[in-house]
């Protein structure tokens, strides 16, 4: 008896498909020709279910991190780009030399496989510019519709040096509050790319890691006390979680605040507070006031730096709040975003 051929169905070599989740040929082809040649290096290419490293340090920071960002593309950045930056930058945050990272894809079936592309290489030139290699991975595909287009979850390990102590417990009345940067371009970059807006700007992403500004930092200055990346919730939020936490009252100076006339524009437009929008490629420092020149020329001596402010100091250490100096004297208490104003900036 004749048994009749049955043919294998086809399926498409230009976007993503169930296929390449399945652990089989198209998923070790996918790994074989899109991620590794990216990605390349030697801890990597162990391929193993992990990677074995070699960390020199008796301490080391450990951080892990979401990125669910719509649209794909921005002006000044894309996923791929806030998927290395943002954990780089949380490493910095606690006085760590970012070394490694893993880098996990959830894609949608029918993501085309340019774009995926084009945000590998985008997270190749972050990790290139952090100095960091991206040492693990992992690849799940679900269903069309399950997923915006691909989410990627980054984590990552630095070494903290001996000498370096950076933490909320440090922080105290008399420090100076720097801010390495104009605040909201991120969030305001985002908005403007979001189906049915309507809106233009030319306003960047500040996407970036702080690598060389917190290394020169660090180095150059003999006593950091805390350092936090302002993401979601914006500059207000992150203030007010430190204030909590810290147990001490942090007064702005309204004047001395760094918002780029296009993002107070569009923020006026649209009824925001560029104290509440999301940024990505800024960092507050808190260090005692004696050293806040010293800091502010360390700095501003960065490309990433150069409009940095000294836009406040801790006041109190008794009432956690945080309080905005107007022009003419007065005084207003600046609260904890409440609520979402800018879903899926991250």
């Amino acid at each position: 008896m004749n048994i009749p051929d049955c043919p294998i169905p086809t399926q498409p070599n230009d976007c993503i498909t169930l296929a390449h989740g399945g652990g089989g040929r198209m998923t070790g082809r996918l790994i074989e020709t899109l991620f590794y040649p990216a990605f390349a290096n030697r801890w990597l290419e162990q391929a193993h279910d992990g990677a074995t490293l070699t960390v020199p340090a008796p301490r080391i920071a450990f951080s892990t991190d979401s990125f669910v960002v719509s649209p794909l593309f921005f002006p000044g950045g894309s996923i791929g780009d806030l998927a290395v930056n943002g954990t780089v930058n949380d490493l910095l945050c606690c006085g760590a030399k970012p070394l490694y990272l893993s880098a996990a894809f959830i894609l949608e079936e029918g993501l085309p496989l340019d774009t995926l592309r084009q945000v590998v290489q985008a997270m190749h030139r972050a990790a290139a510019h952090a100095g960091v290699s991206i040492v693990t991975g992992d690849t799940k595909v679900v269903e069309h519709g399950k997923c915006d287009g691909l989410y990627i979850n980054t984590s990552g390990i630095g070494v903290v040096p001996g000498n370096i102590e950076i933490g909320l417990h440090r922080v105290k009345k008399g420090d100076a509050v720097i801010v390495t940067g104009p605040i909201g371009n991120h969030g305001v970059s985002v908005l403007s790319t979001r189906e049915g807006l309507g809106f233009e700007t030319s306003v960047q992403s500040d996407t970036a890691a702080l690598t060389q500004i917190v290394s020169n930092l660090l180095a150059g200055v003999p006593d950091v006390h805390m350092l936090r990346d302002p993401t979601r919730g914006g500059l207000s939020s992150t203030l007010n979680e430190i204030a909590e936490e810290a147990g001490v009252t942090i007064t702005l100076d309204k004047e001395a605040l760094p918002i780029e006339a296009p993002v107070q524009a569009a923020c006026n437009l649209l009824g925001l507070d560029p104290l509440y929008v999301a940024n990505e490629g800024i960092m507050l420092v808190f260090l005692p006031d004696e050293y806040a020149e010293q800091a502010l020329h360390i700095i501003r001596n960065d490309p990433h730096g150069s409009k940095a402010s000294l836009i406040g100091h801790v006041t109190d250490d008794r009432h956690p709040e945080v309080l905005l100096q107007l022009a003419l004297g007065q005084t207003r208490v600046i609260d904890m975003l409440s609520g979402e104003q800018l879903p899926r900036i991250c």
